[in-house]
């Protein structure tokens, strides 16, 4: 399962067409800002029932969200101990090298920088989900 963080409603799309073309057969959500993705991680609120929003196996994580930017996400999620092993791939278009070195100070396992060609894109995507969904190997959730 891959939790999408994105507020792109086009980034949300070729996102998904991306990782379906690749095989990705697992379900993807989609939190469309910050403190969604956050309540989706901690379980909060309509996302209690773990039967029906199961924890991700990965984590795209976009920077630029609005109501909670995705480094206060991201921050939030290795604070939390049942989810903070959590695999969390930064996906964003636009940051600077600060974004860059405090995503990996608070715990990112990658950062990519989106390209603006969708066919580039979508390679991008395809080898990521080759990676992270099929060749990594993470630990389990924290019970």
């Amino acid at each position: 399962m891959v939790l999408l963080v994105e507020d792109n409603p086009d980034d949300v799309f070729l996102t998904v067409k991306a990782l379906r073309s690749q095989g990705a057969t697992g379900k993807v959500w989609v939190a469309r800002d910050g403190v969604e993705a956050l309540d989706y991680m901690k379980g909060r609120g309509r996302f209690a029932d773990r039967e029906t929003y199961p924890l991700p196996g990965l984590v795209l994580l976009d920077l630029n969200l609005p109501n909670m930017d995705g480094l206060a996400v991201l921050k939030g999620i290795r604070a939390t101990e049942a989810v903070k092993t959590t695999t969390v791939v930064v996906l964003t278009s636009i940051c600077s090298e600060r974004d860059l070195h405090e995503c990996y100070r608070q715990g990112a396992n990658s950062f990519i920088r989106k390209p603006a060609d969708y066919n580039q894109f979508a390679e991008v995507v395809r080898q990521l989900a080759t990676y992270w969904l099929e060749l990594n190997e993470s630990p389990p959730p924290i019970e």
